[in-house]
């Protein structure tokens, strides 16, 4: 299988100026420094000041606040997010003074090719844990890796590391096919199942892409694939496979299985033989799969087994995944990224393990298009909370020419609350939290915020003790 046809490589070189627009970006900062390492003449702009921002700029990059024409002068070249569209103005110089456009997908691939392996992380969800955990599992084993994770890892106080190594780890997403512009060594895939439906036409055509995308890696690398996932097992039908899963055929399988308190202890078999045993910080049983998954790219690169158990048992979680946020009236606060009904699924299980009298979860859904598309998805789910509050529909890049809200979905599930704006979200939890409660704020939009909201309250109102 080819690769999207792209022309940035012949750009990547020492010396040659680029200019990036919305350089503060969570991909874009650590693509900044790693252009800047390989001696190119970097710069940028961003809509706002930041802590990326001032760090870039103390590395030496300029970097200007706001879009202009101007900000592009110089560049023989430039990478923009995929939120800034042609009508921005420095979009739009670029093209009329005939410099080339590039996205950040692009760049990322072409800098792929400067490593010799590539592990590329994939799948409908997971992807920021499993290249969280495989981050720590390589850290352990000393190889020094550049990393990209579309999350905060609180071991690198980022989601991104640049590194001296030979392996780059990177978070790979399917959205409008970005993945297809990577060059993987090792390709994982961690489910494929149906979304980003307002750019693919439907299951079929998200499963065509992922084999295209397994199909990528070369000759001597590795497709690793969750043998429990039947999107994934589809999708890449007869293509050599290193499989991780619970199962009997699974190549890299969890034997001897215990839980503590909804936290899984079991061994690491490959092919018969014990590779390692995990006793995990997290919960539940998407984070064995996700952990399977890790301990799997790092077996087929020949990471000792004592890196994969230190790595992961010094795992404690990604930022917004399961993360504590604090208390309020004697309920506990935690916040998590989930967006699509097959996380909440995930979530909710993992919740009701864990010995709480109520699970009370705060949804935030993430776009119009997938509301309305997993509808009834996410109401089933959702049913499954002792109490479910919904805020208003996350829009992120879209308009709401479908009329759909937040409401619909309350109306389905019996007992739910719904509360418009983040400020009544948060006043209604206050209400509701009481001691032995678990409090879940839930989405991939700003949902985070009334927990902190709640959280700081409670704080305000403990009495000083002198």
């Amino acid at each position: 299988m080819t690769h999207i046809d792209t022309k940035i490589q012949h750009y990547i070189a020492p010396g040659r100026r680029v200019h990036l627009s919305g350089i503060g970006g969570v991909s874009m900062s650590p693509l900044a420094e790693v252009l800047h390492s390989m001696g190119m003449l970097v710069q940028g702009s961003d809509m706002s000041e930041s802590e990326s921002v001032q760090h870039l700029r103390a590395l030496g990059i300029p970097v200007t606040v706001g879009h202009c024409a101007g900000a592009i002068e110089g560049a023989e070249f430039i990478i923009r997010t995929a939120a800034i569209r042609d009508d921005n103005p420095e979009i739009a110089a670029a093209r009329e003074q005939g410099v080339p456009v590039f996205e950040r997908a692009e760049a990322w691939g072409a800098m792929m090719q400067q490593y010799e392996n590539a592990v590329c992380i994939a799948g409908t969800h997971g992807k920021t844990t499993t290249t969280s955990m495989t981050t720590h599992i390589f850290m352990a084993a000393g190889a020094d890796p550049t990393v990209m994770i579309g999350g905060t890892l609180p071991m690198l106080h980022s989601g991104y590391r640049v590194g001296r190594g030979d392996t780059i780890i990177l978070e790979s997403c399917e959205y409008r096919n970005s993945f297809l512009y990577f060059f993987p060594t090792v390709a994982v895939v961690l489910n494929v199942e149906a979304d980003h439906l307002d750019f693919f036409k439907d299951l079929d055509d998200i499963k065509a892409s992922f084999r295209r995308f397994a199909q990528l890696v070369p000759a001597g690398g590795h497709i690793v694939a969750n043998a429990d996932d039947p999107g994934a097992m589809d999708a890449l039908k007869g293509l050599p496979l290193f499989t991780f899963g619970c199962g009997e055929g699974a190549d890299c399988r969890a034997e001897n299985l215990v839980w503590h308190y909804g936290r899984p202890e079991f061994d690491v078999v490959v092919r018969g033989e014990l590779y390692t045993h995990l006793s995990l910080r997290v919960a539940g049983k998407h984070n064995l799969s996700n952990a399977l998954a890790a301990a799997s790219a790092a077996y087929v690169l020949g990471i000792p087994s004592r890196a994969a158990r230190l790595g992961l048992e010094g795992f404690f979680g990604a930022g917004r995944r399961f993360e504590y946020k604090g208390a309020c009236n004697g309920a506990k606060v935690y916040d998590d990224y989930a967006h699509h009904p097959a996380e909440l699924h995930a979530l909710l299980e993992m919740a009701r393990s864990l010995g709480y009298q109520r699970v009370i979860c705060a949804f935030q859904p993430h776009t119009y298009t997938r509301t309305k598309a997993l509808f009834h998805e996410f109401v089933t789910e959702l049913r499954t909370a002792d109490i479910a509050v919904l805020t208003d529909i996350y829009a992120a890049r879209e308009k709401n020419t479908i009329g759909i809200s937040s409401a619909d979905l309350a109306r389905e599930i019996p007992g739910a609350r719904y509360c418009p704006t983040l400020e009544e979200t948060a006043q209604t939890l206050r209400k509701l939290a009481q001691p032995g409660d678990l409090i879940l704020t839930v989405g991939a939009g700003d949902i985070f915020t009334a927990g902190e909201i709640i959280v700081r309250q409670d704080r305000e109102m403990q009495p000083i003790i002198p």
